[in-house]
């Protein structure tokens, strides 16, 4: 007769968490940073198909590390539930709590419950009048939420990267100051040289509050050649140089 294989909830859940840290390691980070007309996002991501940052609404946008086809899968529900209840009741009425509660329900549920987490990290943006009322919300594996202000970081390096924003990231930097601190703080490396990356290694969008309605528009190489070689103010990061050949997609 064989013994009935038994887990304690405590093993059991320390398991899936530590599943879900190692499979959300192996992405590359992406960086959220607050400026004075809005919200940057930026992450390295060479593909111009697969998308790490989008729109979810209209002042409202959505950044993943880990797993592609799962983030991608929520996007879609957020779309989905943001479009559902902008056309049942006011485009008002479409915020990021209330999408960053729903993704938590989803994401908890999966944790608590199916054999596998979500091997997913997501941030929820939303664009004020004022930087004052602008949110970030960022969203773990496990259905927790954190109210962030000003900067957050996600993915293998996140420790390290929040760090070097908490030093150099202050209110009120201009977007060509965001941007160069972005793309400078995503080069850092935990063991060795940092990095310097090229315009078409990245993925840069902005929630721009100037814009009268649809506030997410994303930068392309050309645009982001321009502002990485504005010239830097005291809180903006040194412009690029030479590009990391041995970069590959993680």
């Amino acid at each position: 007769m064989t013994m009935p294989f038994y887990v304690s909830p405590e093993q059991l859940m320390k398991d899936r968490a530590d599943y879900a840290r190692k499979g959300i390691a192996r992405g590359r980070s992406v960086v959220v940073l607050a400026y004075d007309d809005g919200i940057a996002f930026a992450t390295e991501n060479p593909s111009r198909a697969l998308h790490k940052i989008s729109e979810i609404y209209d002042r409202i946008a959505f950044a993943a590390v880990g797993k592609y086809n799962e983030f991608e899968n929520l996007r879609v529900a957020g779309v989905r539930y943001a479009d559902l209840r902008g056309y049942s009741y006011d485009r008002s009425d479409v915020t990021a709590r209330g999408l960053a509660n729903a993704y938590a329900q989803t994401l908890g549920t999966v944790f608590t419950t199916e054999s596998k987490p979500l091997e997913v990290e997501i941030v929820v943006a939303e664009v004020g009048a004022s930087p004052a009322t602008d949110q970030i919300y960022r969203l773990s594996y496990d259905g927790s939420v954190a109210d962030e202000h000003g900067h957050v970081a996600m993915g293998g390096q996140a420790e390290h990267l929040s760090e070097r924003l908490a030093e150099r990231w202050s209110p009120g930097m201009d977007l060509a100051a965001v941007v160069r601190l972005a793309v400078d703080t995503l080069g850092a490396q935990v063991d060795g040289p940092d990095r310097t990356l090229e315009p078409t290694q990245l993925e840069v969008a902005v929630l721009d509050r100037t814009r009268p309605r649809r506030a997410f528009r994303r930068l392309a190489a050309p645009q982001l050649a321009d502002l990485l070689g504005a010239p830097p103010d005291d809180t903006a990061a040194a412009g690029p140089g030479p590009s990391d050949p041995a970069t590959t997609e993680g």
